[in-house]
């Protein structure tokens, strides 16, 4: 009997330590530019993605349009607690998917304040640069920082 006790002993402590080395590799890893270059049909990547941007909290379905070109993603946000912080949303969400998803060519944003359609082309150009260029989301921060912290310009792209 004793034997038996020391052998599931020993299993379960091998049990343990092999389990413990495996911990690194099923932590999410919160870099958002993992999902650099994924497709818009990839549903995966996408909902990572919407789901460690800002208002995730809030967002309350999505919708990914892949049937035909131009393909698109619908994201319908409810609670957002005022219209700035929803101007902010679609320009952040927006410039974060477009980086990160290659081929999404429109997102609509719906939310308890407005309804925006936002084209990459247009945001490219609103920002005077190709998004797919940026390689790191402290750089991909930074651009948006700059861009929204002028509120002309956000009434430009959202007007």
């Amino acid at each position: 009997m004793i034997k038996v006790i020391k052998l599931l002993f020993f299993s379960l402590v091998v049990m343990f330590f092999l389990s413990g080395c495996n911990l690194n590799d099923n932590h999410v890893n919160n870099d958002m530019f993992q999902f650099k270059d994924s497709f818009v049909g990839d549903n995966s990547a996408v909902v990572n993605i919407a789901n460690q941007l800002p208002g995730a909290e809030h967002l309350n379905s999505f919708e990914l349009k892949t049937n035909e070109e131009p393909y698109g993603i619908i994201l319908n946000y409810d609670g957002i607690e005022s219209e700035q912080d929803d101007k902010e949303s679609v320009i952040y969400n927006t410039t974060f998917l477009f980086t990160l998803v290659q081929n999404v060519d429109w997102i609509t944003f719906h939310s308890d304040f407005s309804e925006h359609t936002i084209t990459k082309g247009n945001l490219q150009e609103w920002y005077g640069k190709e998004l797919s260029e940026v390689q790191n989301e402290e750089e991909l921060r930074e651009l948006i920082q700059e861009y929204i912290a002028d509120e002309n310009k956000i009434n430009q792209l959202l007007k």
